[in-house]
């Protein structure tokens, strides 16, 4: 069976009932031409009659809820049903109803007895449009790697028929490489790169601590996303142009990622001057980077390949430009800091502003000890071309992810076919009005538009 990285087991043993550790996604779907009422609870049908592949028949081996969760086993009693649901909205089918049922079942565990993922199918969408929700636990899969699985199943050509769902096999798909010699050489490497680890921290030391030229772990400010959370979520979603953003990165001479940092820093700010919540020191994000190479997990093989920079979000800049500036500085050094490490150095060094995750699952920590940053911002690139699914064309892409104890907003985009698409995932009891911060994106967009691109 195989071994569970530690990168992977740490998001089994920080879970509970409070803190479901899952990621998610939600795609909508037009449907075919010609199809009827009865279409997709028959492609709920016809999708049970697939069989599962290695990564969606791994459940955990060892006793529930001990440390004995260091390894997979092979689940030979999956039952398809169980794990793929047909779900249908209320009338009147709106997105509103859609966001607001898979807000309920992102809150809810899933069961350690079993492989750790559920799809749900939803038909009784307005607009002659199907809705699918997936959610897989963070040991299995990380945003990217889910992501490209989900590419896989797709394609370009809206004649292609008989694809087979993400869980299936693909065609002369192996498994991972297995064998003594892979296993000793991927020894080989971790032991070379931990010896290495000596001048890495001391490169820490020296560019974090002394020459103050990275935004330092714990000096966020305090805030009201920084407070214990519930497992209740609730999630909203949106998308705007791609091109829109990547004119204001043009002519700022920023990345798309500083942008999206820009448009949310932005939508924070204004949502925190209503509730009287702004503090007075800007806020600190924690944005995930891609350790995966082009083609790693094209296999299928899953698991976790993340880093992690923190950037300022300059929130107290009221003018959008100067914050985008400011932004840009801060993750151009928190990227050149990782500079000729490799992938378990950078895992490693990432872990110190991780560290406060585990520590605040402990009872009254969040109170007391200082937030090593205030929200989690990802941006994941997705699939450039319109996708499309047995005929039926994908229409929205939205990321559904995590929110940790004391972290209790997490916003993640995805590019899609022209389009970047927020995803918005707060406690439900901690962040009230979560619909009202895409109406601030919105705001943030046109602001940073006016100022950089009006002549």
């Amino acid at each position: 069976m195989p071994m569970m990285p530690v990168t992977d087991s740490v998001f089994l043993l920080g879970e509970s009932r409070e803190h479901p550790l899952h990621v998610g996604g939600l795609q909508l779907f037009e449907l075919p031409d010609g199809a009827g009422q009865e279409y997709v609870g028959g492609l709920h049908r016809e999708l049970l009659t697939h069989s599962v592949a290695g990564l969606f028949r791994r459940r955990l081996r060892g006793p529930i809820g001990s440390l004995g969760q260091w390894a997979w086993a092979d689940d030979d009693r999956l039952d398809l049903e169980y794990h793929l649901r047909l779900s249908a909205l209320p009338a009147p089918g709106r997105v509103r109803e859609l966001l607001e049922l898979v807000s309920r079942l992102h809150g809810s565990l899933l069961d350690r007895h079993r492989p750790l993922w559920e799809s749900h199918l939803v038909e009784g969408l307005q607009g002659n449009r199907f809705a699918v929700y997936t959610k897989v636990h963070h040991a299995l899969l990380d945003g990217v790697s889910a992501l490209r699985m989900l590419q896989r199943s797709l394609s370009t050509d809206p004649a292609e028929r008989g694809m087979r769902p993400p869980w299936a096999p693909r065609p002369g798909q192996t498994g991972s490489s297995t064998s003594p010699a892979h296993r000793l050489a991927t020894v080989a490497h971790a032991v070379r790169d931990l010896a290495g680890m000596g001048p890495v921290m001391v490169k820490y030391v020296n560019q974090v601590f002394r020459e103050q030229s990275a935004t330092l772990p714990f000096e966020a400010p305090k805030t009201m996303f920084n407070v214990p959370i519930t497992g209740a979520r609730r999630f909203a979603a949106q998308g705007w142009p791609l091109e829109r953003v990547r004119a204001i990165g043009a002519a700022t001479g920023t990345t798309v990622n500083d942008v999206v940092l820009a448009m949310c820093a932005g939508a924070l700010r204004q949502y925190l001057l209503e509730l009287g919540a702004l503090p007075d020191k800007p806020l600190v994000a924690a944005v995930p980077i891609s350790l995966r190479g082009d083609r790693d997990g094209a296999g299928g093989t899953g698991g976790n390949a993340v880093g992690l920079i923190l950037a300022t979000l300059a929130t107290d800049l009221a003018e959008p430009a100067e914050r985008l500036r400011a932004i840009a500085a801060s993750t151009r050094r928190g990227k050149a800091f990782y500079q000729g490490m490799s992938p378990l150095q950078i895992t490693a060094l990432s872990a110190i502003p991780l560290a406060p995750l585990a520590v605040a699952l402990l009872p009254g920590a969040v109170r007391i000890a200082p937030p090593a940053f205030n929200v989690l911002i990802s941006n994941v690139p997705g699939p450039r071309a319109p996708l499309y699914w047995n005929g039926a064309r994908m229409q929205g892409l939205y990321p559904v992810s995590v929110p940790y104890e004391g972290q209790a907003l997490n916003i993640t985009a995805t590019s899609y076919a022209g389009s970047l698409e927020f995803g918005l995932t707060g406690c439900r009891r901690s962040v009230p009005h979560l619909q009202r911060l895409l109406t601030h994106l919105d705001t943030a967009l046109g602001a940073l538009e006016k100022q950089v691109l009006t002549p």
